[in-house]
């Protein structure tokens, strides 16, 4: 007896000695060379894969063509708002499952970035803050104020313990190597003062002492105190030093495209100059980069923010917003990650020696006392090849580029040199018929009998509506004098709107006026138009439409939408009167919204129009009701909305997003990869709607009668709607 139980306590204390060796080698810690993982300085090259931009069902999908990318980890924000909707109550469900998402990056054998913010900018609605926490009594966002503060702590602390729950971070045996806290803070500190200071210092004690067992970021802020890293962000970071020669050169957001703006350009960015500014910054000293973003997705429901960021945000990834492989920019770096791969250990076990080789051309030579020898050869010269001395060897160097040789000696990969073939994707029919359109109309002049708020003046859209919904009724009327001069054969008024944003539609009698459009660059818009008035009362409505709420700049959630005034007429007889600050009557949203019709369950709840022409017949205020079957094959698929104006799509109850035919202008011109990269070069698709397609995840059909809603705001064609599908060549 006395036998069994000495050698079950021994074989207890090897398990317990096992399990405490196991754990004791799942850490991260860091020097100024690297992140160290397991006692191993390490090269880190991630991705940027927003969970909730795509469906559940592709995420298992874009996690593992990262890793064929070359990829070692993933990075992804936490959405506040999606996750707390309302105070205190949570939802991890669906795409949402934020655990979900990272297992399957651990199934994968990848690590995580885990950038919880909780402002995350994104182009994402109000930057990921819930609108609820605009309206927390005496609450300023990002600042040194009290209120902000408890709630931020309170859903930062919320995720970091699911994340222990779920033994999610690499000191517990899981994933996430690295967590981030606030997000771009530096200009916003200075906007701020010493209070921003003050904020800035308690955000970073505050997540430290979450005890996470991993480092912590601060990207674009240069103060960051111990032992957070301060991290870059931008089109290139060689140029970047963290604030203390202990810390690790981090690039935290690589950016491999940029966004779309209804009504503008489509943006490009050459992988040649990619891969250009990472092999840059590699050599400087860089050891972790992630790609902004890997795959963009798309921004369903209304979760882009801005305003007027389009629903897709396929950001010119190396994976397309339907997850297929962009060429040859995801080959290209692919091929890249491998020549960074081969040079790792040359690059982690020295600093490099840098020798001029010309006037633009420079050598950066990692020599390890191991023995181990990398070499970069760069040309910065944006137009002129060169030939370089290195070694006693001859090198060739495109313009604009940098030659890898992980031996010193032998160029496995040139930064311009692309040998990929060129994706093309096109938008193919898929033959399904979507059939059966019934169409239902917004009854205009019921809507003051529905109204539930009336007051003197004019109110600030969110203020009423708390984004539950984009629209907001603005209802007044205007009693007109049968001997006013216009109505003799006079010049008819002018009725002047000043709106705060974003869009704004005119109604008069009921009947549609005209609109007025923000822009990304003006959110203000200003309607002038001419006026038919009757003798007697006259009605007028003011629509306003948000397009996303705005996610940057100093005290964002502070500023306005909607219909803020002056409202005039002009050139009545007696001059100009002032509407501004009569009694205005409000309604929140639409009728069709309030009950439901989006919903499979709620969608026969009205009384819809049948008729072949109902689809063709361009009227405003409409929705629109079809049925479809799924194609068969599994090519993604989208809607083509080219035919419509502006306004949102669901299918069986999906949110696929606010659609807007808006026209493209821009600087679209000839594109070449040499030169220093900005938004503005490398445009393309001006004259063309901005977007067209909108994705449609074929996880959200039926093999039958799938139901597509369509909320068109200001006049369209439905019956050229259709159902597409992508597909890609090689050239």
């Amino acid at each position: 007896m006395e036998a069994v139980s000495a050698s079950s306590m021994c074989l207890l204390l090897f398990l317990v000695l096992s399990l405490s060796l196991h754990f004791s080698h799942c850490s991260v810690s860091y020097d100024k060379k690297a992140l160290i993982i397991n006692g191993y300085r390490r090269i880190l090259i991630s991705g940027s894969i927003h969970y909730p931009r795509s469906s559940p069902d592709m995420w298992e999908g874009l996690i593992q063509k990262a890793k064929d990318g070359g990829l070692d980890a993933v990075d992804t924000y936490v959405f506040w708002d999606l996750h707390e909707p309302s105070p205190g109550n949570y939802n991890f469900e669906g795409r949402n499952d934020l655990v979900r998402f990272i297992k399957l990056v651990q199934k994968a054998g990848l690590y995580l970035n885990l950038r919880i913010g909780p402002y995350v900018c994104a182009e994402w609605n109000l930057g990921g803050f819930p609108v609820w926490l605009k309206y927390v009594p005496g609450i300023s966002f990002r600042t040194d104020n009290e209120p902000f503060k408890m709630a931020m702590q309170k859903f930062t602390q919320k995720i970091v313990q699911m994340m222990k729950n779920e033994n999610l971070f690499q000191s517990q045996g899981g994933p996430i190597i690295l967590s981030q806290i606030e997000n771009e803070y530096g200009l916003e500190s200075r906007n701020f003062g010493g209070a921003g200071y003050s904020y800035m210092n308690w955000a970073a004690k505050m997540a430290v002492g979450l005890d996470t067992g991993v480092p912590w970021l601060m990207c674009k802020e240069d103060d960051a105190p111990d032992p957070v890293i301060n991290t870059c962000n931008g089109f290139y970071c060689d140029y970047f030093s963290p604030n203390k020669p202990y810390k690790p050169t981090i690039w935290t957001e690589a950016w491999t495209g940029w966004f779309e703006d209804f009504g503008g350009p489509i943006h490009h960015r050459p992988v040649e100059d990619l891969a250009f500014a990472v092999a840059r910054f590699i050599q400087k000293g860089g050891s972790f980069i992630n790609y902004y973003m890997y795959h963009g997705g798309t921004n369903f429901g209304r979760t882009a923010g801005g305003p007027f960021i389009t629903t897709s945000y396929d950001y010119d990834a190396p994976i397309d917003e339907y997850g297929l492989l962009r060429q040859p920019k995801y080959d290209h770096l692919k091929d890249f990650h491998k020549a960074i791969k081969l040079s790792e250990q040359a690059l982690v076990d020295s600093d490099p020696i840098v020798t001029n080789l010309g006037n633009y051309e420079q050598a950066h030579v990692f020599s390890s006392k191991s023995g181990h020898c990398a070499a970069f050869l760069s040309n910065y010269h944006w137009d002129t090849s060169a030939r370089v001395t290195f070694n006693k060897m001859h090198y060739d160097l495109p313009p604009w580029s940098i030659s890898i040789l992980p031996d010193c000696k032998n160029v496995v990969f040139n930064t311009a040199t692309v040998r990929s073939k060129t994706s093309s994707a096109h938008m193919l029919p898929t033959n399904v018929q979507l059939r059966s359109w019934e169409s239902f109309n917004e009854d205009i002049t019921s809507n003051e009998v529905d109204a539930r708020i009336t007051v003197v003046g004019l109110m600030e859209q969110l203020n009423v509506t708390r984004d539950t919904s984009d629209y907001l009724w603005y209802m007044t009327s205007v009693l007109i004098s049968p001997t006013e001069s216009f109505l003799h054969g006079g010049r008819w008024p002018d009725l002047t709107v000043n709106s705060a944003g974003h869009v704004l539609h005119v109604f008069i009698n009921g009947q549609l006026l005209g609109s007025s459009f923000g822009t990304p660059e003006n959110r203000k818009s200003t309607f002038t138009k001419s006026v038919n008035l009757h003798a007697g009362i006259n009605s007028i409505a003011l629509l306003s439409a948000a397009v996303g709420l705005p996610n940057i700049g100093h005290r964002f959630e502070t500023w306005s939408t909607g219909v803020l005034g002056p409202v005039v007429l002009h050139g009545l007889d007696h001059g100009t009167k002032d509407l501004s600050w009569q009694k205005w009557s409000y309604k929140i949203g639409m009728k069709g919204e309030a009950m439901e019709l989006s919903s499979p369950a709620k969608a026969n709840s009205v009384d819809w129009l049948k008729g072949s022409a109902v689809a063709r017949k361009q009227q405003p205020l409409t929705w629109y009701k079809a049925y479809f079957d799924a194609p068969k094959g599994n090519k993604p698929l989208a809607l083509d909305l080219g035919s419509m104006g502006k306004g949102q799509a669901w299918v069986n109850g999906q949110s696929i997003g606010r659609y807007w035919t808006a026209y493209a202008k821009g600087q679209c011109n000839t594109c070449s990869y040499g030169g220093t990269y900005r938004q503005p070069k490398c445009q393309y698709g001006c004259g063309k709607p901005t977007q067209r397609w909108y994705h449609v995840p074929r996880s959200w059909l039926k093999p039958a009668q799938n139901l597509v809603i369509i909320f068109e705001e200001i006049g369209g064609d439905a019956s050229k709607i259709s159902l597409v599908q992508r597909s890609i060549t090689y050239v």
